[in-house]
This record gives structure tokens, sequence and C-alpha cells, in this order.
């Protein structure tokens, strides 16, 4: 894009922080010193369901890193995606290491995706892939179900979760140490049925890494 170009688009659409949204001058990153100064490391914990080994996420999901994700997966923010990537890198870098034969990633089903206009943990995987050297590779699919985030209890999810995946090419998980992504982590079904799915089908193992999680 031209000078003019981005000044006209800056006005248009001005520049600001993807966490806590304030206006930023045109030359500034989209994460700004103040946010970038108290995000603090990555974080992990003890494990949430069963079936993979570790997780790691870049940012607890509270406050106004609750709030930028709703901007990114239901606020058309999808460049977001450019500035949470490097965070996710640097999250299984520093909690899990870069020891995997293959990136994968939770998809959302068909539906979905055409209604929303692109897949918020595929850009995800994609963007962290770019600074690991990893490049995600769709391993699985889904079965429509309502939505996680809908379902309140740990109980329900695991129900509502429960046959939600396969895998159609069983030969691109055989005897891989697989790294899956996911946008945010909660209570760990969604991943653990995931994780169980890919281990059916010959993975090795499984180890998740995740943009944010909740507060246990």
């Amino acid at each position: 894009m031209s000078g003019v170009g981005a000044i006209l688009r800056d006005l248009v659409f001005p520049r600001r922080c993807v966490i806590c949204h304030r206006l930023l001058e045109r030359t500034e990153p989209r994460l700004c010193p103040a946010c970038a100064a108290v995000l603090g490391d990555p974080v992990s914990g003890a494990r949430r369901g069963a079936y993979y080994r570790r997780w790691a996420a870049a940012l607890w999901y509270e406050g106004a890193v609750r709030e930028s994700f709703h901007r990114y997966k239901f606020g058309g923010c999808r460049f977001y995606a450019k500035t949470y990537g490097p965070l996710l890198a640097n999250a299984i870098e520093k909690q899990l290491g870069v020891r995997y034969d293959l990136m994968t990633f939770i998809p959302i089903n068909a539906l979905r995706r055409r209604r929303r206009g692109f897949d918020q943990t595929l850009l995800l995987a994609q963007e962290a892939g770019r600074v690991l050297g990893l490049t995600p590779v769709s391993t699985l699919k889904k079965r429509r179900r309502r939505p996680q985030s809908r379902v309140v209890s740990a109980e329900e999810r695991q129900r509502n979760i429960r046959g939600a995946f396969w895998v159609p090419n069983p030969a691109l998980v055989q005897g891989k140490r697989i790294l899956l992504i996911d946008d945010v982590l909660t209570t760990g079904a969604t991943v653990s049925e995931a994780s169980r799915v890919l281990l059916a089908a010959g993975a090795k193992a499984v180890d998740v890494a995740a943009f944010a999680a909740a507060v246990s």
C-alpha cells in the first residue's frame, strides 16, 4: 500500500492496540508498550483433561485479553492474529520447546467457518508457525455441535464434544509428536477429545498450546 493509501486507511480505521484498544500513532506497533509491559510471561499449569501431555498459553483469558479476543473472533478483527501469533510462539518456545513432528489445530465446522469468514485457530497456528518454522497441517475434521462456549459445566462440555472430531487421513499423524493449537483453553474438554482421536489414529504424543487460558 502506498504512503497516501496507508494514511487514508488510518484515518478511516485508526490504529488501536489489539489488547487495550487505545488509539496508536501510525508508526506504533499493534501491541502498545503499556500492554507489552504488563502482559507477563507465558502460562501453564495442571493438565486440564486427559490424553494430551502438557499445555501452555500466551496469556490468561480475562479482562482486556478476553475483550480483545472477542473482537478478534466475533468482531472481524482477523488481523489481530499477526500480533497474537508471536505471543503464542513465545509461549510454545518457553513452556514446551519446539520438538514436534507436526503442528495441527482445532478446526471449526464448515458452516461456522462460512458464516464467520475465517477459522480463528488456523490463523493463530499460521502466525505462530511463521515464527517457529512450522507449517500447520489440517488433520482433524469437526462435526456440528453446540458451541463449547455456550456449555457451562465441565461434564456437559465433555458430553457435547464427544465424537465431534475424526481424522480423515491417519497416515498424516501416525508415529508423530504433535503440537495441537487451540484458541482458548478452558476445561480442556475440546483438546482432550481431539487428542484422544489423534492418538487413536496413531499419533505418538500430543501437547497443547492456546492463545489464552481461562483462570482455573
